[in-house]
């Protein structure tokens, strides 16, 4: 969509003013999906041309339209006709999408560009990296043999194959409390014998 089409927020359709709005809004938070399709050919049009001028990106600014009117479907019954017309409820649900969505995107270009620093400033060894990180291994490798086989299974279970306690005590046929609280000691074990190595 080419993004001059939304610079201006055109006002709903003839017979769509804001009482019928306020009306559908009320069938929706009923859960009439035909008066949630009326909601929509009213305001998407409006959402669109707000968001697109906030994010100046017309992309985002579809997604964020989408994500707005799914929620107006999901929390229509949250709309008060004693606080504000309809058409400015569903003009501030966009509003505060659009502003998050800037500020993830603000977010993330700065962790980027922090973490680009910290790389591009940090002289460092590779081998030597790779050297400690196998050492580290070898080491945990071992600490973990060394514990006996009820808390070294658990272990491996959670975190080599990846399973939560609750899946570790459904495959071992143990108590989920007796499993949490062998990993919970297996680990503090683990943790001990990795110091003394150290």
């Amino acid at each position: 969509m080419p993004g001059t089409a939304y610079e201006e927020e055109p006002e709903p359709p003839a017979g769509q003013d804001d009482q019928s709005v306020e009306a559908l809004l009320a069938r929706v938070a009923d859960g009439d999906k035909g008066a949630f399709a009326g909601v929509y050919r009213a305001m998407a049009r409006p959402v669109m041309g707000l968001t697109c001028r906030i994010l100046h990106d017309p992309a985002q600014a579809e997604e964020v339209t989408q994500d707005v009117m799914v929620e107006v479907w999901r929390t229509a019954g949250r709309y008060r006709r004693d606080r504000g017309s309809a058409k400015g409820w569903v003009l501030t649900l966009a509003h505060r999408r659009a502003v998050d969505r800037v500020r993830h995107v603000e977010a993330s270009a700065q962790r980027e560009r922090r973490a680009g620093a910290v790389v591009a400033g940090r002289e460092h060894d590779e081998v030597a990296e790779t050297v400690e990180d196998d050492d580290e291994r070898r080491r945990a490798r071992e600490c973990l043999d060394r514990l006996s086989r009820m808390y070294r299974v658990p272990l491996v279970l959670a975190y080599y194959q990846g399973l939560t306690y609750v899946e570790v005590a459904a495959t071992l046929s143990a108590p989920a409390g007796t499993v949490k609280s062998r990993m919970r000691t297996g680990l503090r074990l683990l943790r001990e014998c990795l110091e003394a190595r150290s």
